[in-house]
């Protein structure tokens, strides 16, 4: 695992552990020496994540679509800073630079990344590593929902058990580093076991 993307809102959110978790993160990313893959804003999370990674010699590579640039929300002091034409050509190019994938408190475009690069491991699409950072115990009430579906016969619970959840950056990161690639073949051998 050499780099990770980060998906994180564009907000800091209310209370002060959320932007202390994404220093916390961006500093034990560039410890380790993993590159930060990130959506390239300099606003929220997004751009504590980033600016803490920079302060400690960590390599950060941003992509943004066009129109966010536009609105001058793109971060300018990065390592790399990838402006594309929309937000699928982001999400492919995030997707493709990263070996691991991290999602921090956030709204509904984090929501929609993890839930799309989750199912992407789901189907085989890619054996990447899938986690949450569950800085103040934000993701509580999605992992009970998501419990929730599996009782209700929506979500295979080996499916489910591919999203790793750590309170604290070093355990996640200790989890994705440890992961087993879930490969297409495993995954459709696995479909029909619970």
């Amino acid at each position: 695992m050499k780099s990770v993307c980060v998906y994180c809102g564009s907000s800091a959110g209310n209370r002060p552990e959320y932007a202390e978790g994404a220093r916390l993160l961006g500093r034990t990313l560039a410890e380790r020496g993993l590159t930060l893959v990130y959506g390239g804003g300099n606003v929220g999370l997004m751009g504590i994540v980033a600016d803490t990674m920079l302060e400690h010699g960590g390599t950060v590579v941003g992509i943004i679509p066009e129109a966010l640039m536009q609105k001058e929300v793109g971060h300018r002091g990065l390592t790399e800073l990838h402006v594309v034409r929309n937000m699928h050509e982001r999400k492919q190019m995030m997707a493709d630079r990263a070996d691991a994938f991290i999602a921090m408190p956030g709204g509904v475009g984090t929501f929609e990344e993890l839930f799309e690069t989750f199912t992407w491991l789901q189907l085989g699409y890619h054996d990447k590593p899938v986690g949450v950072l569950n800085v103040g115990g934000f993701y509580n009430g999605m992992l009970e929902f998501l419990a929730y579906a599996v009782r209700e016969g929506f979500l295979k619970r080996v499916h489910a058990e591919l999203l790793h959840v750590a309170d604290t950056p070093a355990a996640l990161l200790e989890q994705l580093a440890a992961a087993p690639r879930v490969r297409v073949d495993k995954w459709q051998q696995a479909r029909d076991k619970t």
